[in-house]
């Protein structure tokens, strides 16, 4: 049998990063099929789009004879099952994500707060001093950190406790050049702060466009998933890391010993186990399609138009 030459390490070295290509974009088309319906990351659909092209790779050799890579066959029957394997997943998925809200944020606005959603005035401007509160940049942090602690949801910031819609003109004053791309740099660089580098970038940030007393505006979005690590929240210099996680309608911080004991139980150790915890990580998604089915259940809502919401501004206490 002839040891594989020069040619055969030319060949693999082209083909993985084409295959990787591939893959990111077969996985970016079932995103865009199935964004309406439930959640699906980019990393979740990466690795699934690889295992299905192996898969049909494994399958070619064992169904065709002198089958090349990149003969037709091989490639059709290798696309086939990524696409059965990206199909299965989905499936599983939405049965632990329901639909994501068809009316987006003005619909959560409207179900109000719960254990999946949270609303805040401001990220950084205090209603009754006036002024900039570092404080509230905190309180931010902590809320991201405790949905990403346990299964997810939005924080909506530009609104008032009582589903009052705000906007983000007041932090937007605080801001050299005010718009809501230098406002995500920001919101990304105090997550990244409190949070670290890795756990910042799990959220998914958007702006919707309202209308207060006339004057058009903003209300952000952060969505946040079920994140397959625990995540610890800087509190500030000569400050211990702390722990903070989703119960209830608030976020609530835990001690040392329940830390140690809520970590043990949702991410275990081990190899199969780290796996696992990160598997229902990637089909929990975001947990604010949950809410928004729980709250229907309650309620009766009907279709909502996207729009932009007129709402009057309300006096400062």
């Amino acid at each position: 049998m002839r040891a594989p030459g020069p040619e055969s390490l030319i060949v693999l070295g082209i083909g993985l990063p084409v295959m990787l290509l591939i893959a990111f974009l077969i996985g970016q088309i079932a995103r865009w099929i199935v964004r309406r319906r439930i959640t699906l990351t980019t990393p979740t659909t990466v690795v699934l789009s690889v295992l299905g092209l192996s898969l049909g790779l494994l399958l070619s050799g064992l169904i065709f004879e002198d089958s090349r890579p990149w003969s037709i066959e091989v490639l059709l029957l290798s696309i086939a099952c990524t696409v059965l394997l990206l199909g299965l997943f989905t499936l599983v998925a939405r049965r632990f994500q329901p639909p994501l809200p068809e009316g987006g944020i003005f619909e959560l606005v409207r179900l109000g707060e719960s254990h999946l959603v949270e609303f805040k005035s401001s990220a950084r401007w205090n209603l009754h001093t006036k002024q900039r509160d570092e404080r509230l940049e905190l309180v931010i942090a902590k809320t991201v950190t405790g949905f990403l602690n346990a299964d997810g949801g939005t924080l909506l910031i530009g609104v008032s406790d009582d589903g009052r819609v705000l906007g983000l003109e007041r932090d937007f004053s605080l801001m050299q050049r005010p718009d809501v791309d230098r406002y995500e740099l920001w919101l990304r660089d105090l997550l990244s702060t409190r949070l670290g580098q890795n756990a910042a970038t799990l959220p998914v940030i958007d702006f919707t466009p309202a209308v207060v007393d006339g004057a058009p505006t903003f209300v952000c979005r952060v969505s946040c998933p079920s994140s397959p690590v625990p995540v610890y929240l800087n509190a500030g210099r000569n400050e211990r890391s702390e722990f903070w996680v989703r119960t209830g309608n608030s976020t609530r911080q835990l001690g040392l010993e329940e830390t140690a004991e809520y970590v043990m139980l949702r991410w275990p150790l081990g190899i199969g186990r780290t796996m696992a915890a990160q598997l229902r990580a990637a089909v929990r998604g975001n947990g604010a399609g949950n809410d928004v089915r729980i709250a229907r259940g309650a309620h009766s809502i009907t279709r909502f138009r996207r729009r932009p919401v007129h709402t009057t501004q309300p006096s400062p206490e």
